[in-house]
């Protein structure tokens, strides 16, 4: 996607975007106000970030593979951990909203589809001790990083899964009774994207959350989050532009918000 077409999205988004007043729903307005809007700096932040800087100086290399839709930066296999972590990584805006969201919820099984050098999952697993986080990877070099990364931030909740999640995925979900929490960022493409959540779909439960990545990223994943929203299962979406939020209360009416955040 060029620039242009970039610039043209966030523009129409930040003019659809909705301020704290305009939400009328009592579910959104108290997660936009308590979780999304909140600004406190939690502890568990200064340590996940201190690992970012440390890995944004990081120039080891090591060979990629990649299932996904690759990069927009470099189709380079070999590649620097301070590449990765400043090309890949959720910034830390985006990692601590799903901290936050973890708190919020307290989901007791969260699967994460693409785990990088694992900041996210390292917010995740911080937000609760007790939670089972399941976070796949598809290149095994990448996932030793995370696995290094985890064990220096003294994270013992933490399962990988490595290899495609074309395959993985279907495998974790057999011993699964109900998912919880799931973070989408394991394919940027519409229909790898639209095949996982049909998967995840089949353990979700009234109160499981779904959070997609990069929603505006590609044509694709525009395609691909619309498909969400008009989903019969889908009751309550929540565009905060570079992440979607998805719920499934059917005590709630079918409504899509467009937050500004």
């Amino acid at each position: 996607m060029s620039v242009f077409s970039q610039a043209f999205d966030y523009l129409q988004y930040r003019l659809r975007a909705l301020k704290l007043h305009g939400v009328h729903s009592p579910f959104i307005f108290q997660l936009y106000q308590n979780v999304i809007l909140d600004k406190e700096k939690y502890e568990s932040y200064t340590s996940v970030e201190a690992l970012r800087k440390e890995l944004l100086q990081d120039k080891r290399k090591i060979n990629v593979t990649d299932f996904g839709a690759g990069s927009k930066v470099t189709n380079q296999r070999e590649r620097s951990i301070n590449e990765i972590a400043r090309n890949s990584a959720k910034p830390a805006k985006y990692s601590q909203l799903l901290y936050r969201l973890v708190q919020h919820f307290k989901p007791n099984t969260v699967f994460e589809l693409g785990t990088s050098l694992g900041i996210t999952t390292s917010y995740l697993a911080k937000a609760n001790s007790e939670v089972n986080i399941y976070t796949f990877e598809g290149c095994p070099a990448i996932a030793q990083t995370a696995k290094a990364n985890f064990e220096q931030l003294n994270l013992a909740n933490i399962n990988q899964v490595i290899g495609n999640l074309d395959h993985t995925l279907a495998k974790q979900l057999q011993p699964i009774k109900q998912l919880d929490f799931v973070f989408f960022d394991g394919n940027h493409r519409y229909e790898p994207t639209m095949r996982y959540f049909e998967a995840c779909l089949t353990r979700h439960h009234e109160d499981s959350v779904f959070v997609m990545d990069d929603i505006y990223w590609s044509d694709e994943m525009k395609q691909a989050w619309e498909s969400i929203k008009q989903h019969p299962q889908v009751r309550q979406t929540v565009d905060l532009y570079f992440i979607g939020l998805v719920f499934f209360r059917t005590t709630q009416p079918k409504e899509h918000f467009t937050l500004a955040y």
